[in-house]
């Protein structure tokens, strides 16, 4: 498999491996994304299969051993399955999540202690700024939680927006239909009354682009793009409460 480079915003590179065995005939991206920052920052490990074509493509960006920061949305194989062998081949770089996910997993699953940061902390990587924001359960696990990059007001989104198939690297079109089909195909995310609620939190930002970590990323107004997205969670929790059965 090969991992292909896209620069998605400046000194911001998508790292995007297609397997055409999951959700075939389509396929599927697995996204990982390096801030190339004087603190290099990696968002999304990826699972520890794709790690040679991985690690052979921030090679070309940067030395790995300069890496300094690891982080992904939550605690699952494709997320952080190759943690490790991140903090192996770089020997400066920490992992860094949320409070929650340090004190269920991470503390025991990290082979060096991770730093632990608090909802709406940042971390000043010079010449960018990342911004913690913790997000539990959306999209599914309790410790759930993205990142911001503030000068380029980027918002990786982890599973949100998940796409099935093949696409450009960044899309200036509307992904929510590419979206929903991927949540109707997998029903993957945790439908809460606090869903919706989070996702509207995120608009509040006005990031400039979402990067995925499944499909394409998305430039333009994505604000009403994650508005759009709550608005269908809702009706989705909704439509499901309906239908369940009085107490």
């Amino acid at each position: 498999m090969e991992t292909k480079i896209d620069e998605i915003a400046e000194r911001i590179y998508r790292l995007s491996t297609f397997v055409q065995e999951i959700a075939a005939p389509a396929g599927f991206t697995f996204n990982q994304f390096l801030i190339d920052a004087d603190e290099p920052f990696l968002f999304h490990c990826g699972p520890r299969s794709l790690f040679p074509p991985v690690s052979k493509a921030l090679g070309a960006i940067t030395p790995i051993e300069r890496l300094r920061w690891i982080s992904f949305g939550h605690v699952e194989a494709d997320e952080c399955g190759a943690m490790n062998l991140w903090l192996a081949a770089a020997p400066q770089a920490q992992v860094v999540h949320g409070q929650i996910a340090c004190m269920v997993s991470l503390n025991d699953l990290a082979d060096r202690p991770p730093r632990a940061l608090a909802d709406g902390e940042t971390i000043d990587i010079g010449g960018k700024r990342v911004r913690y924001i913790d997000t539990p359960h959306v999209p599914h696990a309790w410790e759930s939680g993205l990142i911001y990059e503030e000068t380029t007001r980027t918002l990786f989104c982890g599973d949100l927006f998940s796409q099935i198939g093949h696409g450009p690297a960044i899309v200036t079109d509307s992904v929510l239909d590419a979206a929903i089909a991927a949540e109707n195909a997998f029903q993957a995310t945790s439908l809460t009354p606090a869903t919706g609620p989070t996702i509207r939190m995120l608009a509040t930002l006005e990031p400039h682009r979402l990067a995925t970590m499944h499909g394409s990323s998305y430039e333009g107004d994505c604000a009403a793009l994650l508005s759009q997205l709550a608005d269908f969670y809702e009706a989705a929790l909704a439509a499901k409460s309906a239908h369940s059965p009085a107490p």
